[in-house]
């Protein structure tokens, strides 16, 4: 199996991209840690339902998978981009977020 290496973007490079309207973003935290803070542009898909929502996704755009300090981001990096996806790991996760959160569901 050929191993394509996983891009890693710094928060501020996502949010970057964000203002362009050139990624979409996925955060793989559990519930409540969803609720305590997202960027408000993100769709929520734990990563434990991955193996079962990962076509929610859109092989044909870069997106950058977010965690809480970028482990769990890194291993679903690694899940989608051996299904074809363009992914995108946000380095430091939330813990490094500097712009705008929502917050509850």
């Amino acid at each position: 199996m050929n191993e394509m290496p996983i891009h890693e973007w710094e928060p501020s490079e996502v949010q970057e991209k964000l203002a362009q309207g050139e990624i979409r973003i996925i955060d793989v935290r559990e519930d409540e840690e969803w609720e305590s803070g997202h960027i408000s542009e993100a769709k929520h898909i734990p990563l434990g339902t991955l193996p079962e929502r990962y076509k929610e996704l859109n092989l044909d755009q870069r997106t950058v998978i977010v965690c809480r300090s970028g482990a769990r981001s890194g291993r679903a990096c690694e899940y989608l981009a051996e299904l074809g996806y363009e992914v995108i790991n946000m380095t430091g996760g939330m813990l490094n977020w500097q712009g705008d959160v929502q917050y509850g569901k």
